[in-house]
């Protein structure tokens, strides 16, 4: 009995440790499955368990950086790139050398753009308003259109790249290598640190642009069968879309997607919710809908994480720099205050730690009455400890008067000079003792 039992022990330690084996396999399996891209490239590793290559989470009003995975490798953009080509569209018509109604002739290079490109299908010779085009550009990511519009600006598609890499330095996005308009090259990149800078710019320019990203669908001839739809599924607008509605985000309201094989899903988004907006990016997602889900993780981090704290108040006085000497005026010195306030973004419940580092005055020869209140008189700097990010941030403000200085009489200034002249000759001569 003990042989006839002992057999099936033995089998069934077996099988039991080629179970475990295989569960061991499988989790590793699942999360390899978990941890990858597009094309099943592996993500970067982060907190928040992101699925993605790089991504970044920013303050729309400051710029501040709150969450950041691998945000300064150069990645391959996709159609994010148009987000350059919608700046500088709007950039030239704020200068007034386009207009929105400014009707474009269709160039043959624009219409010559490659099936296997996302277009509207423009025919050379066509005419078209800039405002049809930039919808286009925004909502259908059109390459044919933006190939218009670069032509428009500048006369050739060429000239329009070497705008970008201006700009893009301008800017100073350090990774930026603008080789198309439209992202379809794998050749042109920008870090997420980059493009959310990009994005951070676009909104404070010209937040106009918000109209254009945040538009659902648009019918660009009247003998089109249907209109463009929004390739943004995330707009909060879509919320009542019965086929859009799980990936529709409360306050989403642009920005732009992209994808080629070589970036994967991308996704550069903004969101508002009452007066809080913030930018994100997420680069190399696995699939077109991934994209969003993976930013909707950032942004329930972001409401359920920071609130907005304002550490130094406009007209504060700041300690040791509290006036500032003053030649050939009334007084001698008058009292200096910030002119602006600092406010930063933190975790909720917590105070921001952060110190005075530099500061700055004029030099003596600058500093001649008269000067009227309000007058910049040096800048004070004070230095953000992120614990979230590891990274300090320095922030900056004006010091201003807070008074006039007026100029002196001659009589006044005659009299100062004797007293100054005496009191520097005692000083002198009890230096000899």
């Amino acid at each position: 009995m003990v042989k006839v039992w002992g057999r099936p022990v033995r089998v069934l330690s077996v099988l039991a440790a080629s179970l475990a084996l295989w569960v061991a396999v499988m989790s590793i399996g699942v999360s390899g499955v978990m941890a990858e891209g597009f094309d099943q490239r592996l993500s970067t590793d982060n907190s928040l368990g992101l699925q993605v290559k790089s991504a970044i989470l920013m303050d729309a009003a400051t710029g501040q950086v709150l969450y950041e995975v691998n945000p300064d490798q150069p990645l391959p953009m996709a159609s994010m790139t148009k987000m350059m080509t919608e700046y500088i569209v709007l950039e030239e018509i704020g200068a007034g050398r386009l207009s929105w109604d400014q009707v474009i002739t269709v160039s043959e290079e624009a219409a010559n753009t490659d099936p296997s490109e996302s277009q509207i299908y423009l025919a050379a010779g066509d005419q078209h308003t800039v405002e049809d085009l930039y919808y286009a550009m925004a909502v259908g990511s059109a390459n044919d259109a933006t190939k218009a519009l670069a032509d428009a600006v500048s006369g050739t598609i060429e000239a329009f790249l070497n705008n970008m890499n201006d700009k893009a330095k301008e800017m100073g996005l350090t990774t930026a290598v603008f080789t198309s308009v439209t992202g379809f090259e794998d050749t042109t990149v920008m870090s997420a640190g980059d493009v959310a800078k990009l994005a951070y710019q676009i909104l404070k320019d010209h937040p106009e642009f918000l109209k254009y990203s945040s538009t659902q669908s648009y019918k660009f001839r009247e003998r089109d069968e249907k209109p463009m739809t929004n390739i943004n599924y995330m707009l909060g607008s879509n919320k009542d879309n019965v086929y859009l509605k799980a990936l529709a985000y409360e306050g989403v309201d642009g920005m732009k997607t992209g994808f080629i094989d070589a970036a994967g899903y991308n996704f550069t988004g903004t969101v508002k919710r009452g007066d809080q907006r913030y930018i994100s990016v997420v680069m190399d997602t696995s699939s077109k809908n991934q994209r969003f889900i993976e930013t909707a993780k950032l942004y329930d981090y972001a409401f359920a994480t920071f609130e907005r704290k304002t550490i130094l108040q406009p007209k504060t006085v700041v300690e040791t720099l509290d006036s500032v000497k003053i030649k050939k005026g009334v007084k001698k010195s008058i009292p200096i205050v910030t002119d602006s306030d600092i406010t930063l973004m933190v975790p909720k419940g917590k105070d921001a730690k952060v110190e005075m580092t530099e500061h700055m005055l004029l030099p003596e020869d600058q500093l001649v009455a008269p000067i009227k209140a309000g007058t910049k008189v040096g800048t004070v700097t004070y230095t953000y400890s992120d614990e979230i990010t590891g990274k300090d941030r320095n922030y900056t403000v004006n010091l201003i008067t807070t008074e006039d200085a007026e100029k002196a009489g001659w009589f006044r200034l005659l009299f100062r000079g004797i007293g100054d002249f005496f009191s520097k000759l005692f000083h002198g001569i009890l230096d000899l003792f």
